[in-house]
């Protein structure tokens, strides 16, 4: 099958949201080739990257790259990208040199060539992704494991957002806690939820192809008692209470909801949210804060943001 690769020249702060519309207009994969991961300086082992190739990068900002069905809507498509892209403009957001190139390549070139570059990878104290196709020894009795298989369209479980997202689960999922994954991609922060105890998951997403890549993750890891796997539309229909709810999505996209997420959730529940520009944050607390939310802690990891916020005990 002939795919056609799209390679849009951009920023970081708009990696997040071009990848959204990309996976939004049916694309099959995206990769993220970032000049800044070859001479960051890393504080710490966790999500140690290996394996770069200089060769792979632009010389400066971000190369996201999409994989699209060769069809005769192709031209359509790429089309509506880019005027979707070019209106991330109204929201304050640098696309940089925003240049696009189009060419196609064979799906076997692109769809495996990836894995080269991903291998376990620890990303806190305890937890430690695994790719399923990797063999891996645990470490110490304490030792996590989570296997992913992000598949064609969903990321490897070791972007910032995600990790932090696992230590702040971390720090606050209890086994009594009834728990929602909203937005849950390839189901990795439901299965980290799993792992730390809960026995009553939800995970949630309006994509059907990140619905069937969370539903198979999940019995990988063996955890498909304990999580219900479904398609939704962020908390439309749901009904709580819920001790966590965590989210990992677009700023615009959490300012939406904070009120569905504060009426599903129990007094003294738990919200944790990321996928957060460290220049949204503010936007993001003041949201909380307005519906009733105290901010209880920030995580900062590179230039993003995950936020630990609890909803007051009933009284107070």
């Amino acid at each position: 099958m002939k795919w056609s690769e799209l390679s849009i020249h951009t920023t970081q702060d708009a990696v997040e949201p071009i990848s959204n519309i990309l996976h939004e207009a049916g694309a099959s994969g995206v990769v993220i080739e970032d000049v800044f991961d070859l001479t960051k300086e890393r504080a710490q082992v966790y999500g140690e990257i290996y394996q770069l190739n200089p060769k792979d990068y632009p010389e400066e900002g971000v190369i996201v790259k999409a994989y699209l069905p060769v069809n005769s809507f192709l031209n359509d498509t790429i089309d509506g990208i880019k005027e979707a892209i070019n209106n991330l403009i109204s929201y304050d957001i640098d696309l940089g040199k925003n240049t696009f190139a189009v060419h196609e390549v064979n799906e076997e070139d692109w769809a495996t060539a990836w894995k080269k570059y991903y291998h376990p990878i620890s990303i806190s104290d305890r937890f430690t992704i695994v790719p399923s196709w990797e063999e891996y020894e645990v470490k110490s009795s304490d030792e996590l494991i989570i296997e992913l298989d992000p598949g064609m369209a969903f990321g490897t479980g070791t972007h910032p957002t995600t990790v932090m997202c696992i230590r702040a689960l971390e720090k606050v999922v209890k086994s009594t806690d009834r728990v929602i994954d909203v937005g849950t991609g390839s189901g990795v922060l439901s299965i980290a939820a799993a792992k730390l105890g809960s026995t009553n998951i939800e995970a949630y997403d309006l994509d059907d192809v990140a619905v069937r890549s969370a539903i198979e993750n999940v019995v990988l890891n063996k955890v498909d008692d304990v999580i219900k796997v479904g398609q939704g539309n962020l908390l439309q229909g749901i009904e709580g209470p819920f001790q966590v709810v965590v989210a990992n999505l677009l700023a615009e996209i959490i300012l939406r909801f904070v009120d569905d997420v504060f009426n599903v959730l129990e007094p003294g529940g738990t919200f944790i949210s990321s996928g957060i520009i460290g220049a949204k944050q503010e936007d993001i607390e003041n949201e909380l804060k307005r519906v009733g939310f105290e901010v209880k802690e920030v995580l900062h990891l590179e230039d993003w943001v995950a936020i630990i916020a609890k909803k007051p005990e009933q009284g107070m």
